[in-house]
């Protein structure tokens, strides 16, 4: 053997490199992470109360799904027009939550001082009562201001016709109409429109 070969047994093992911290080296790599966990919490708690305010929606969706099983029934059908109004009075909007002094009536007049006056009631004391004083026209314009789509021209009057109509007058609609009205129903309570 050659003395000037070094053997294996001089060779030594070389050390290993500083493990690669996952931590960012700089400052703005902690910026971009706390903006990203801002964002996520911003957009969770968003959904949170997205989700907490259609709660309203989802309670009146199951309770149309019950009634559109029993469309046989006149109370399932007389209930269709109620539950409507109570989807609209539990819209929450800014229009009829205006705090005392905001250019409201602190006091809603009452109904027979409107009458004793002989005046409509006026465009403030209808804010106050909010969707619960509509009919007619109003209520059609309502419903159609908040629905996405389109609703039929005549689908406030099928609703005073389910309310009011005597039991003979809804025995007489047929199933294809009794249907179209659950679905126009369920279509609004789904797609209307909140501005909040």
């Amino acid at each position: 053997m050659n003395p000037n070969i070094p053997s294996i047994d001089q060779l030594k093992e070389m050390p290993l490199p500083v493990p690669v911290s996952y931590a960012p080296q700089t400052w703005g790599w902690w910026a971009l992470l706390a903006l990203l966990i801002i964002a996520l919490v911003v957009t969770g708690a968003r959904r949170y109360w997205q989700w907490r305010r259609d709660r309203y929606r989802r309670e009146a969706l199951v309770r149309l799904e019950e009634l559109q099983q029993r469309s046989n029934d006149l109370s399932a059908l007389r209930e269709l027009p109620e539950l409507l109004k109570r989807v609209a009075l539990s819209m929450p909007s800014r229009q009829h939550t205006n705090p005392v002094g905001a250019g409201l009536p602190a006091i809603r007049p009452s109904h027979s001082t409107l009458i004793s006056a002989g005046k409509p009631p006026s465009l403030a004391s209808q804010r106050l009562q909010g969707p619960a004083a509509l009919g007619n026209a109003d209520w059609q314009a309502f419903l159609q201001q908040h629905s996405k789509q389109p609703l039929p021209a005549d689908f406030s009057q099928q609703l005073s016709l389910l309310a009011y109509a005597p039991d003979a007058t809804l025995r007489a609609l047929p199933p294809d109409q009794r249907q179209r009205l659950f679905s126009t129903c369920k279509t609004w309570v789904e797609c209307h429109h909140v501005a909040a």
